[in-house]
Order: structure tokens, then sequence, then C-alpha cells
């Protein structure tokens, strides 16, 4: 049986091999070195004026939360919104600085629902974290108004929208904050890692300094002469640093993200093809206008999505789903229906397999068992 994976990663090894290599020969492995390379590269390609490289995207939402709630003197207990529709560590991040989230809905494209986000501010709202889900950026737009009109902080959850375009231009110039990932399955993979983007320079030093337990030089910078062990520390930071061996892969993968973002497209253009007949029976989110997608996900709203998903493990095709809601967790209990479109949304979606070995036979072979069953 032919098994077509949801996510299937391609590595350009020889070249991340070289890559790699060259860490293991210069003896620089860690912080520095590839890692400053990378931060370099990843400020031309985006415009973004600040980069700092992280050893997850987790790592950098918690970051840019915990810096902007020192920077603004917030205090433990006021709110952030953000959205129910996301892998968890998006609202992890929030707890993590004693920060309450408050849910707000999401629209036809998954991603915060304007309306519903300007309706929970209160006077306790600090911050809006707005997650572009599969890539995609929805109404992002009316966010960073809404940020400006109240006088609220945004961080762009970037994790899926590693080359993601909106109106010709990266998005995030806007944004207080704006996060990537690397993780193994993204658009750009390595292991793990992300890059954290943050507009103002004092914050993208205090930045550095907390992702290095608080030291105010970093190994790299301390090599360059005597008195490496003279540093100060005023801060309890955290060892969220990345490393050189990560970002050796990273500076490979992101030679060809245009490319293979533009190859994901042709995968979702051949779906919504097979789709394009389909009526009410498979309905995909569409892309938000203006957005040039990095399509990591392919996602359709279907009915019977469990009996549809079983079905498709026993054909050989393997989707996921992005996401559960997160109100439905033990955590976020006191949120619970909260968001109606989001909590109809998590058990009605499909994310179909989308990666850079498939073809359009296999894509055909996906729709088909779909239609099929449908």
């Amino acid at each position: 049986m032919n098994r077509i994976q949801l996510f299937k990663p391609v590595y350009r090894v020889e070249e991340c091999l070289d890559g790699i290599r060259e860490c293991l020969q210069k003896g620089w492995t860690g912080l520095g070195y590839k890692t400053i390379e990378f931060e370099e590269q990843w400020k031309q390609y985006t415009g973004l004026p600040h980069a700092h490289y992280v050893n997850s995207a987790t790592s950098g939402l918690h970051l840019a939360i915990k810096i902007l709630k020192e920077k603004n003197g917030w205090n433990d207990g006021d709110e952030v919104i953000s959205t129910p529709l996301t892998f968890i560590s998006t609202n992890h991040s929030i707890l993590y600085e004693h920060l309450n989230v408050v849910f707000a809905d999401v629209d036809q494209y998954l991603c915060l629902d304007p309306g519903d986000v300007e309706k929970k501010i209160t006077d306790r709202t600090r911050a809006v974290v707005f997650v572009g889900l599969g890539g995609n950026t929805g109404q992002y737009k009316r966010i960073v108004e809404l940020c400006s009109k109240y006088g609220l902080s945004l961080i762009l959850d970037a994790a899926h929208m590693a080359g993601t375009r909106l109106d010709g231009a990266i998005p995030g110039h806007e944004a207080d904050a704006v996060v990537y990932s690397f993780q193994a399955v993204k658009n750009l993979p390595t292991a793990d890692s992300g890059m954290i983007c943050l507009r103002d320079p004092e914050l993208d030093f205090l930045c550095r300094k907390l992702s290095w337990l608080g030291i105010d030089k970093d190994t790299y910078s301390r090599s360059q002469g005597n008195y490496k062990w003279m540093y100060e520390i005023k801060d309890v930071g955290y060892k969220y640093h990345g490393n050189s061996i990560m970002a050796a892969i990273g500076l490979v993968q992101l030679k060809y993200l245009d490319e293979d973002n533009a190859y994901r497209r042709k995968i979702a253009g051949w779906y919504d093809a097979c789709f394009a007949q389909a009526g009410d029976k498979v309905k995909p989110v569409p892309v938000a206008d203006g957005c040039l997608s990095s399509r990591h996900l392919y996602v359709i709203e279907v009915e019977h999505r469990e009996e549809m998903l079983e079905h498709l493990n026993r054909v050989g095709i393997y989707p996921g789903v992005h996401y559960r809601d997160n109100t439905e967790y033990d955590i976020f209990a006191a949120s619970a229906n909260t968001c109606p479109n989001s909590g109809r949304l998590s058990h009605s979606i499909i994310s179909l397999p989308l990666h850079l070995e498939m073809t359009q036979q296999d894509v055909e072979t996906v729709a088909s068992e779909i239609m099929n069953f449908s």
C-alpha cells in the first residue's frame, strides 16, 4: 500500500552536511558563528530590523511576552487576547508570565476574528497574539488597526508563515514581535529552532541577554579577547538560544524556501481543482485576499470528520487536525464555549497531506478518497 503522509520534510542533505562539517571542523557548534550568519540572512530575507535565533518558537513566544510585559509594566493577571485554534505553546507562553489568556473566536480563514477581538478588549487587555494558521494572513490588517486604536502590543505568531507575503511584503513590520518556527516539519525545517524578531533595538538587546541566562556577553563575543569570565548578570534568564548546527541546516533551507513554497502552492492548486465541484461536502479553508501563503497547511471542512479520518487511515492516507480548540483542555476549562466558531471548526477540519514529495497523482488519490467517502 502506498502511504501518503501528512508531512515529510525535505533536506538538501549534502549541502546541510557541508554546513555541519564546517561547524565541526572549526570546533564551534554552539551560539555564535552560524547563528549570527543565519540571523543576518533572515533579516535580509524578511526586511525585519532585528532577528535573534532561538532553540524553538515556543522559547521565542515566551521571550516576546516576558519582554513586553517588563517594558510596558504589565501586572500579573493582565489580559492577552489570543486564538483558541492553535498549538498549545502559543497560549502557554502567556501563562508562563502569569497573564490571563482571553480567547477570541476565529473567522473563515481560521485566524482571529477582529470583530470578536474588539468585543473581548477590556481595561486589563495589554496585547493581542495573532496566529497565521497554515500560512494564512486572515484579517491581520484589521488586527493591526485594532491594536493601534486601543494602544495594545501585537505579537505575530508566524510559526506557519515562513515565506508568507501580504500585498507583496513579508508581514510583521507593524508588530512588536514576530516569532517563526523552524521545527522539524515546518516549511523551513531544522531539527527544532526558531527566530524572534523585535521591532525595538533595546528589546532585541534584552532578548539576547534573557535567552542566554541573563549574561550580558554571549560566548561568541567573549571568545574575541581576554577576560572571558568577566560578564555581568542583572536578570534571571533562560537557556533559549539556538546553536550553530541547527543554524547551518537553516541557512541551507532558507536558500530554497521560496522555491519550496511555490511547489506547496501548486499542490494546493491541485487540491482546489479536485474539490471545485464538491459543493458543501468538502469546503477548503480560503486564503485571504492579498495573501501569498506559505501553504504550510491545506485545510478542509467536512461532515463526519472522525469517520473520514478512520477511512483515510484504512486506505493509507494520514492527514492531521490543526488544531483542537484550546478551550477544550482542562487548563482552559473556564473559557469553554466562549468561541463557538472555533469549537465547531475544531470538530470538522482536516489538514490534508502536503509536502514536497507529493505528486499530482497523490493529490488526486487523496481527493478521490475524500469525495467518494463524502
